[in-house]
């Protein structure tokens, strides 16, 4: 059965439908105009009511912002053009956050060394020089404020110079140096240190390296060409990195490292200490290649830096020699002839020091009192803080039957160079 809809439209006539016997419709009943006319203006009250604080917020809004962008800007006259300007140009970012924090416990490093050179008429002569560079702020004994640099930094020095934030020069002594991983550490005792430079510094936060990933911000902290603290920002470009030099595997950094940064501090975005900077690639097709020793792997090399006596330089004429002859042992040398990196010793001076001791000629030394040798310079720089007659530990490395080197420990007695 087919289904039919009737649909009630206004042109139908009443009177027809009641002829074919059909229901007639309800009548409409009409609305007073008088309730018409409230709602009406009831609606349109509301309406009227609501655009009205439509309007007033988005004016507010803008007229805010207007006001504010009109209160940063003023006109000045130069002449006969008019200049505008912002009168409020302090926008501070997480860096500058950063590098606020971490600068009290970043110092600048002057060293003063007198080399010996060759003049033109063949006579030697000796000359002054001076080179800059960085350290990091790590802690404090009893007498000593601690700071962590490259042991390239302080190597060779007659006098170092440690600047703090409120640029106050103090002279400092070195505690300790590791040439293999390029680590130093120098102290500068208490009583030098004015009260109010006290109050300006600070020790440095040391961070996870091992947490670190490529990718992630790097904020470069150091001396740059020696004209004092600067900060450079870049990323962490890789890990595990390896120069020649270092035995450490290092961080690679975007973040520009020049010369005057090596010791100074890269940080991650919460501004803690993640590599020590040491180098960078200094070639004219390479851009942007720094690196840094991860703060994680140097911690125990620190640690054991940090706990040494403080010594001073010994007089020349009063300095303690093994009574040696030797040869660097460097790593493209190590690599080609299975040897261990340090200074081979070509000959073991009959009565000298390591000749009463047992060292034989072929061993190789790799440290000194528990601090890696990497040749003959390293060697004479841990040396010239010993007296004739006192005792060092020498770590030795001794070829056996089947070419392999095992390590020795032994003691020796400093003799004088005439030995």
């Amino acid at each position: 059965m087919d289904h039919q809809y009737n649909y009630y439209t206004s042109g139908q006539d009443a009177n027809q439908q009641n002829n074919q016997g059909q229901r007639p419709p309800l009548k409409k009943r009409s609305i007073p105009k008088w309730i018409k006319t409230m709602c009406l203006g009831l609606i349109f009250g509301v309406t009227a009511s609501a655009a009205f604080q439509t309007s007033n917020i988005i004016a507010a809004r803008f007229l805010n912002a207007k006001s504010e962008k009109e209160d940063s800007r003023k006109t000045e006259t130069v002449g006969n053009a008019k200049l505008t300007t912002s009168s409020d140009s302090a926008v501070k970012s997480d860096v500058a956050d950063i590098a606020d924090n971490a600068m009290p416990s970043v110092v600048s490093i002057t060293n003063m060394s007198v080399q010996q050179v060759q003049s033109f008429f063949g006579g030697i002569q000796e000359r002054e020089s001076q080179s800059a560079g960085s350290g990091i702020i790590i802690g404090q004994n009893d007498k000593e404020l601690l700071i962590v640099t490259n042991n390239h930094v302080v190597e060779g020095s007659d006098t170092l110079t440690v600047s703090f934030i409120d640029e106050e020069s103090v002279e400092a002594n070195v505690k300790g140096t590791d040439a293999g991983k390029d680590l130093a550490i120098i102290a500068v005792e208490l009583d030098k240190i004015k009260n109010s430079t006290m109050e300006k510094i600070a020790v440095a936060t040391l961070g996870d390296s091992e947490q670190i990933q490529v990718g992630e911000e790097a904020i470069a902290i150091g001396n740059a060409l020696g004209y004092g603290q600067s900060v450079t920002r870049g990323i962490i470009s890789a890990t595990g990195r390896s120069i020649d030099g270092i035995d450490s595997s290092l961080i690679q950094t975007d973040a520009a490292i020049n010369p005057g940064n090596s010791g100074g501090a890269l940080l991650n975005a919460k501004g803690e200490v993640i590599g020590i900077n040491t180098a960078k690639a200094a070639m004219n097709a390479v851009e942007g290649m720094g690196y840094a020793i991860p703060v994680s792997e140097a911690r125990e090399t620190i640690e054991t830096l940090m706990n040494r006596e403080t010594r001073t330089k010994v007089a020349e004429n009063e300095r303690g020699y093994l009574g040696i002859r030797g040869e660097d042992v460097s790593q493209d040398i190590s690599q080609m002839y299975n040897m261990p990196t340090g200074v081979y010793i070509a000959e073991s001076i009959k009565g000298g020091g390591a000749d009463r001791a047992g060292i034989t000629k072929g061993s190789v030394i790799t440290a000194l009192n528990g601090i890696s040798v990497t040749g003959m310079e390293s060697l004479q720089e841990q040396l010239q803080y010993y007296k004739i007659g006192e005792k060092v530990t020498v770590t030795v490395q001794v070829p056996g039957n089947d070419g392999e080197y095992k390590s020795q420990d032994v003691d020796v007695v400093l003799v004088s160079s005439s030995n």
